[in-house]
């Protein structure tokens, strides 16, 4: 049961809530937001995700979705949904 919960937690982060489809707004998609979304996906610093909502939040990003993925706790994945918006790779 454990497993599964895992492996749900993994989908999660790789797809999002699929019933919830997230946007981000292309103007918040500065070079610090794309700077950072690749650090942390290349050096896999994942527990830097919440340095990345406050860029977002920053740039003017109100998602609550990707703002409260980013600074949830726990493992996250290097094909996280909240990175790739980050990157534009959605």
């Amino acid at each position: 049961m454990a497993l599964r919960r895992v492996q749900a937690d993994y989908l999660r982060c790789i797809f999002g809530n699929p019933f919830r489809p997230v946007a981000l707004v292309l103007s918040c998609l500065t070079p610090t937001v794309y700077a950072w979304a690749e650090a942390i996906k290349t050096d896999r610093t994942f527990t830097e995700l919440p340095i990345l909502a406050d860029a977002l939040e920053d740039a003017g990003c109100t998602s609550e979705d990707i703002l409260h993925h980013c600074r949830q706790p726990g493992e996250h994945v290097r094909s996280c949904w909240a990175l790739d918006l980050g990157l534009c790779k959605c």
